[in-house]
């Protein structure tokens, strides 16, 4: 990607240019007007060496309601302020009568401090009756040559349907959420199947997959020691807990479920589901033994329906068993009755002087504390300091956390054989789609390790 720009302008609210009954060879038109426009106001005086233009990719974002049209024109302009790009965001309306379009155009101007002014662009295009079932011919003009062209579905893919089809063709990626599918379950088979139906360099991204990123990374560091990675052939129990029930709340469990059996090579034996969500597979490893996989539905106030709540992961190795427990957002447990808070520093006399020697203690304390901060995940984890920690670079310039959502914490508790079991506390900030977009786009869209998982999930999910 881009190198990110170091500071925007605000974007702009009215469209540089609209029109309700408009062709592609009319949007066209403007599109070069305002490029055109920009390129001589950039260059001022200089008129014979105007700015190029900067694009380091074409997004295309399809939506079928208000609320994705608006959710992705917002996400749009908040890549387009870090990484220059065009954006056309198609707004299907197959109820309406007709084949005409709207269409708008909107510029945002980011201007850094150490580069010329980027223009982007954000073309929105509402498509009524059966014109909407040829998506290629109508984005195909507009596209940038020499950047990668993605396609971004907001909502439930076309699966099965020649509009969809004829659209990857012009694509190089397509970009889906499963969870926001209408029907989980058969949207999730209508996307494996067409990893293998779609041309060969189609490259295929999911935000399920980001949103689990933290999960695979708690569970791979667990093992990633030396001295750990006998523990990786003695796995015999997983258990795998989710918000919500049904069959189509299972698409993440079943996900990370598929990720564990493809990497390490285990062959599904069995499958049965039973009430309440709740789903149990037996597999096969490499050396034979068997591995139970529990999925399990809890009633949990927070998690979205779908979202995973905790793993747990048990086996014995080199006559040492292991434990592995990942918990979102615990309950608080209450005390057991007669208990009490202990003094962790007492003061051991009523009198001035014992008061200040407590004192010290707790201040000595809280300086190793801090002074061991960047260690205590390691601690936890049992990776060495600087190798175990992910790291993603920043993308957004503008500040995390916002009022409106929660963070979360995530309890890690490990115990291996009569060891002193250990436990770390993380706050996670609530992901973010715009985030989530842009790690798929940064990471790359045809990621062998996604394939691999999303076939071995489909497979299981066909037999429960």
């Amino acid at each position: 990607m881009a190198q990110a720009v170091s500071a925007t302008s605000a974007p702009q609210t009215e469209a540089a240019w609209h029109r309700r009954d408009a062709s592609i060879a009319d949007v066209l038109a403007a599109m070069s007007d305002i490029r055109r426009k920009f390129a001589r106001e950039e260059a001022g005086d200089d008129d014979a060496h105007p700015h190029p233009r900067s694009c380091v990719m074409t997004l295309i974002a399809v939506a079928t309601t208000d609320a994705e049209e608006q959710r992705a024109q917002d996400i749009a302009r908040r890549i387009a302020a870090q990484h220059p790009a065009q954006t056309i965001v198609v707004r299907e309306q197959h109820a309406l009568r007709g084949s005409q379009i709207e269409a708008w155009i909107h510029t945002d101007v980011q201007r850094p401090q150490e580069a010329c002014a980027v223009q982007c662009e954000l073309v929105t295009l509402h498509v009524r009756g059966a014109a909407g079932e040829h998506l290629a011919a109508i984005v195909d003009p507009m596209l940038v040559s020499g950047v990668p062209t993605y396609l971004w579905w907001v909502g439930t893919p076309a699966f099965g349907k020649r509009e969809l089809e004829d659209a990857l063709h012009i694509c190089d990626a397509l970009i889906v959420d499963s969870a926001r599918f209408d029907e989980p379950a058969h949207g999730f088979h209508g996307l494996a199947r067409l990893t293998t139906s779609a041309h060969r360099q189609l490259g295929v991204a999911d935000f399920q997959w980001s949103r689990l990123r933290t999960w695979r990374e708690m569970t791979a560091q667990f093992f990633s020691p030396l001295e750990r990675r006998e523990f990786l052939s003695g796995i015999s129990q997983i258990a795998i807990d989710y918000a919500g029930d049904g069959r189509g709340n299972l698409v993440a469990a079943g996900l990370l479920t598929g990720w564990l059996s493809s990497s390490l090579g285990w062959k599904l034996r069995h499958a049965s589901s039973g009430g309440g969500g709740s789903a149990s597979l037996n597999f096969s490893a490499l050396r034979g033994h068997p591995v139970e996989v529990r999925l399990r539905s809890v009633d949990r106030a927070g998690p979205v329906e779908g979202e995973l709540c905790a793993v747990r992961v048990a086996g014995a190795a080199q006559r040492t068993t292991f434990r592995l427990e990942v918990e979102l957002n615990p309950p608080r447990r209450r005390a057991p009755e007669g208990s009490s808070y202990q003094a962790l520093h007492p003061v051991g006399a009523h009198d001035d002087a014992g008061l200040e020697l407590a004192s010290r203690r707790a201040e000595q304390h809280r300086g190793v504390l801090h002074s061991r901060l960047h260690t205590l995940h390691h601690t936890a984890s049992g990776g060495a300091p600087g190798e175990s920690r992910p790291r993603h670079p920043m993308v957004h310039s503008e500040d995390r956390r916002r009022p409106e959502k929660t963070a979360q914490l995530l309890l890690t508790v490990i115990q291996i054989g009569e060891g002193q079991t250990l436990r770390q506390v993380q706050q996670l900030e609530p992901p973010d789609e715009a985030e989530l977009l842009l790690d798929l786009l940064a990471g790359g869209t045809r990621d062998a390790v996604f394939q691999r998982s999303l076939e071995a999930a489909n497979a299981l999910m066909r037999a429960l």
